[in-house]
């Protein structure tokens, strides 16, 4: 005996209000033709079967050419496997059909029974995991950790979940494969970079630098110190990144996010067409299922109120000005930290205080990130409910693009700083930029900004891939074994006392409501987050080679971990039909643009390629010295650079010696100024140098992901001519 869907409630008192509107809402369900089934254990469970008649409407309706899904067995010439994948379709059908009639059934009172679980007139309504073969398969198959490098069973994955998580499932696996091919690269340019950071001139100064004396980093207790003592994180983290082979990377990247949703969209279109959805209408579907909820139902008029986006738009702008607001707290974080580490006893913190105030800022910005996750989309939904949307596709668009654009300036925003603005507006000795009048702002590492930025974005990319995938699977799975243990033990029989038979139905319901709970958020929550991954993967992969590498392993962990969420600790989520991926990826075509401006910008601001590029090839001694037929040194004419970025000031102490002549200010902020990023006569070749640079960069990549726009056709030829032969064959 097969139910739809199951109603969970608890025990109301007689009499009360609670009850009476329960009873409202199954009676409006019987007036529809469900049958309803009670069983009663410590809460109130009602199966809820809806009446064939409901199908056919929903065929007839459509003009389904499944047309016969209901009674597939009726196909005595049909094969065995595809009147199993009938079933398997009817099953997803009904589901689909039913979860829509209860949601959109109203009572006498007005209310919808999203209106009653709010106030706890039901508390659940899920689908049934039922034992079938296509479940079993799934949980063997491909909701093991075992099957980490297995191909998914996608075809499987529709036939249970819905077209809706397929299609996740096949954009999630289709990216982390071709996310393997930029993993491979970004490797081997990162260990290039280890491989060759000793021959970097500028790193081999620094490291002689032994008699260069530094400007004190505080006002107070922070003593002058050398330069030579970056010498370990100039030649392990600075140039390791920040070199050619970082910007041809980034140039790479920028094409792979190109070709990568090329390809997917050639992806799609070949498994759409084969599950016959290529050309499915949504609005069709909705407008069918408000009919068979209500054959009197009169369609929602498209609508737009000026004076409603206004406010919408201004309260958008609110919220972003709140994050942005955040970023400036992390900022002044980082500045009080610094401040605090140079003065303390401890002279590991003295010496490694602006390391140690960047580290713990980023552990600091990861927790914002969590807690403002769910601020944003409280606020998003906020939003969306003032909007009054339409359809429920057109609120889940509207919602998406909402929550995105919270969590990208959440996530962002610390980022930006560092990469654009930390060590460029902190002032110089003598005359520094303070907070409050009191605190020095926060310069950029000794050795550079792209120091900073490559240490929080580790830090970020670390946590958010190990905490909140841990969390992700153990809070579900330790919930489960709660819940499991709590269910009571069946009474042990006395001598002579018959077993009272137990419903068949009775253990299934329980089963499945001891799992986690789903809602609208549960693969919207998937996708969010493998978004902002491919974000933090692109947008300024020129600071952090790595990042692919990072989310190519995440994403193995991911596909299982969702896979055992789904199968085995939460309800069944709802099947719902799609042949695309909605909104999401002009989401993701957005990102790729960003991916262009934002390396391009690191690479002619954040990064030191462009200054060390003007000074070889201007103010270098071969250039200077030996202009006719003399070949370049090996280090490529960037000696005595050390010399040409820095600024000197001669400073008198009080009651002591004169330190004679002194760097004016650390190695790297020194080099995040206008003066240092060339001759200190000149700043403005530097200037020039990076705007063109930059101009030059963006242009070309945006010309390469067009050219990969065109080259690569969103739909396979195999595709076109068979809805070309369909054509010609109806045609005949």
């Amino acid at each position: 005996e097969k139910w739809d869907f199951v109603l969970v409630s608890d025990i109301h008192q007689v009499g009360s209000e609670k009850e009476a509107k329960r009873k409202k809402f199954l009676d409006e369900l019987s007036k529809k033709g469900f049958s309803i089934k009670k069983i009663e254990d410590k809460k109130l469970f009602y199966g809820v079967r809806a009446p064939k008649q409901i199908f056919r409407k929903y065929e007839w309706l459509l003009r389904n050419p499944d047309s016969r899904l209901h009674n597939p067995d009726a196909h005595h010439e049909t094969p065995v496997t595809t009147r199993a994948a009938f079933n398997h379709r009817f099953s997803l059908l009904r589901i689909r059909i039913v979860n829509f009639i209860l949601q959109n059934t109203v009572t006498s009172d007005l209310e919808k029974l999203h209106h009653l679980m709010k106030k706890k007139v039901f508390e659940a309504a899920f689908p049934l995991h039922e034992k079938e073969e296509v479940r079993e398969f799934l949980k063997e198959r491909w909701a093991r950790w075992r099957d980490i490098f297995c191909q998914q069973p996608i075809e499987k994955i529709r036939c249970y979940f819905g077209e809706k998580v397929a299609l996740y499932f096949a954009w999630l696996g289709w990216y982390t494969y071709l996310l393997g091919i930029a993993a491979v690269v970004g490797l081997v340019v990162f260990v290039a970079g280890i491989t060759v950071f000793n021959s970097s001139q500028v790193s081999k100064e620094i490291c002689e630098a032994s008699d260069t004396i530094m400007c004190p980093l505080c006002d107070q207790k922070c003593p002058f110190w050398l330069l030579s003592d970056t010498c370990t994180y100039a030649k392990v983290v600075t140039h390791m990144i920040d070199n050619e082979g970082t910007v041809l990377f980034a140039m790479f990247m920028a094409i792979w996010a190109t070709v990568f949703l090329e390809l997917w969209k050639r992806q799609r279109a070949t498994v759409v067409t084969n599950w016959d959805l290529y050309r499915w209408d949504e609005e069709e579907e909705e407008l069918a299922m408000e009919l068979i909820n209500n054959l009197q139902h009169e369609p929602r008029q498209y609508q737009h109120s000026y004076f409603r986006s206004t406010i919408i738009l201004l309260l958008v702008l609110v919220m972003i000005v709140v994050l942005i607001g955040i970023a400036h707290a992390l900022v002044i974080y980082r500045v009080i930290a610094t401040a605090l580490f140079t003065q303390s006893d401890s002279e590991f913190l003295r010496e490694q205080a602006n390391t140690m105030a960047v580290m713990t800022g980023a552990v600091l910005h990861y927790i914002t990130i969590v807690i403002m996750t769910k601020v944003n989309r409280r606020v998003a939904l906020y939003l969306c409910e003032l909007e009054k949307p339409r359809t429920f596709s057109q609120h889940e668009n509207n919602f998406t693009v909402k929550i995105f654009t919270f969590q990208f300036f959440t996530n962002f925003s610390s980022l930006i700083y560092i990469a654009f603005f930390l060590g460029r507006i902190n002032g110089h000795p003598g005359n520094y930029v303070r907070i409050a009048g009191k605190w020095r702002l926060e310069e950029c590492h000794p050795s550079g900004c792209i120091t900073d930025l490559f240490i929080q974005m580790a830090i970020i990319m670390i946590l958010k891939q190990t905490i909140s995938n841990v969390m992700e699977y153990l809070v579900p799975w330790l919930a489960y074994k709660i819940r499991k243990r709590q269910r009571p033990k069946k009474r042990s029989m006395m001598l002579g006392e018959e077993e009272e038979a137990e419903d068949p139905c009775k253990r299934q319901w329980l089963s499945n409501y001891q799992l986690g709970e789903v809602n609208f958020f549960s693969l919207f929550d998937e996708f969010l987050e493998m978004v902002i991954q491919y974000s933090f993967t692109t947008i300024f992969v020129a600071a952090f080679p790595l990042a692919p590498l990072l989310a190519f392993f995440n994403n193995l962990f991911e596909i299982r971990l969702d896979a055992i969420k789904m199968m085995r600790l939460r309800r069944r989520i709802v099947p719902r039909k799609a042949n695309d991926i909605g909104i999401w990826l002009q989401v993701l075509e957005a990102i790729g643009i960003l991916a262009v401006i934002g390396n391009g910008l690191v690479i002619a601001i954040t990064s030191d390629f462009i200054p060390m590029q003007v000074y070889k090839y201007t103010y270098s001694p071969c250039m200077t010295e030996n202009s006719t037929g003399v070949e370049l040194p090996q280090n490529g004419g960037l000696q005595s650079v050390l010399n040409h970025t820095t600024s000197h000031l001669r400073i008198h102490t009080p009651g002591k010696p004169s330190k004679g002549k002194l760097q004016a200010e650390r190695l790297c902020s020194d080099q995040r100024t206008s003066l240092a990023r060339g001759h200190v006569n000149r700043p403005g070749e530097v200037l020039t140098a990076r705007g063109g640079s930059l101009r030059f960069l963006q242009h070309v990549a945006l010309c390469v992901k067009l050219i990969a726009a065109w080259y690569v056709p969103d739909v396979p030829k195999s595709v076109k001519n068979q809805f070309r032969d369909r054509k010609h064959s109806n045609l005949r």
